[in-house]
């Protein structure tokens, strides 16, 4: 079944074991790789916030809706040094940081480097998420020592444009590409509950998992419906669909990091356990992510006591 060349056919068949032998399928590949009761814990910070030129319609970032969002401009790097000592303490080991650019320009980029050098300092992972990406771009990263970077396809190739039309899938795989070129880890996932399918789900995981690396880290998100953006309305997402999406997603690829993202905050603590079951060991820590809410530290202290779950304690490098 662990073929390298993953198909449509095999994945869907997957998808639709039943219930339990999928959970079982997913756990047994799980624990190959993983201590099954470990999650890691990445925390998120916007370091710079709205005005983003692209047009993607789950976004309150976008200039293109108005979701009352307060526009900031680049942090200071102490701001986000003092951010990243503060999730250190709270038990994070990765440390991400997100700006609303269509890509950033050389100047930013080099701010951004500085502050890779110094949350790299605190014995943090470091990961940024900038946008599109040249080749020199990744390069510096590269040598300002960023370990991760994120990048989602967001969904499947087919259904891309009925959700963002001011770039197209070839620019993001474009940018991943530069970065695995520079040798930098991608974190590179999607989002579900947009109006895709599970055909959808299914074809933008058998594309990561086709790539020749496939990402290291790899974020599911459940949509946020924000107000003011086209996906306001949208029907939310099967929560069991939810779960087998990631189940396929870890028996994909055995050896990422599946990551629970954005969206935990409207996710009953039975529906994130069945996520763990179903593979997840990372989530995003901290009470907000970019601009959307998360569910405070103290709440999922309290469910890691409940299920068992225990903080990875190191990094693997």
């Amino acid at each position: 079944m662990m073929t390298k060349e993953w198909t449509f056919a095999e994945a869907n068949e997957i998808f639709g074991f039943p219930f339990p032998e999928l959970m079982y399928t997913a756990q047994t590949e799980h624990r190959k790789h993983f201590n099954s009761s470990e999650v890691q814990i990445s925390t998120l910070l916007s370091i710079k916030t709205g005005s983003c030129p692209e047009n993607c319609s789950y976004c309150p970032q976008s200039a293109h809706y108005d979701t009352g969002l307060k526009k900031e401009s680049l942090s200071e790097i102490a701001e986000v040094v003092e951010a990243a000592k503060r999730a250190k303490e709270a038990g994070s080991t990765r440390f991400c940081m997100g700006a609303a650019w269509r890509g950033p320009r050389d100047q930013d980029l080099k701010v951004v480097c500085k502050m890779v050098k110094e949350v790299k300092k605190l014995g943090l992972e470091t990961c940024v998420t900038l946008g599109l990406l040249k080749d020199h771009q990744a390069d510096m990263l590269k040598e300002a020592g960023l370990d991760f970077y994120n990048h989602n396809v967001d969904t499947s190739e087919e259904y891309y444009d009925k959700i963002i039309t001011t770039r197209t899938f070839k620019d993001r795989l474009n940018t991943l590409e530069n970065v695995r070129s520079a040798g930098i880890k991608v974190c590179c996932g999607g989002i579900l509950g947009m109006g895709e399918t599970n055909d959808d789900r299914i074809k933008m995981l058998i594309l990561l998992a086709n790539m020749d690396e496939p990402p290291e880290s790899v974020p599911i998100n459940m949509l946020m419906k924000i107000p003011g953006t086209p996906l306001e309305n949208v029907a939310d997402v099967d929560p069991f669909d939810f779960v087998r999406t990631i189940a396929i997603a870890r028996i994909m690829m055995p050896k990422s990091y599946i990551r629970l993202s954005a969206g935990r905050e409207k996710m009953s603590d039975e529906l994130q356990a069945l996520c763990f079951l179903a593979g997840t060991n990372s989530i995003f820590y901290g009470e907000k992510l970019l601009t959307a809410h998360n569910p405070v530290p103290e709440q999922d202290n309290y469910l890691f006591q409940r299920l068992g779950l225990q903080k990875l304690q190191y990094m693997e490098h």
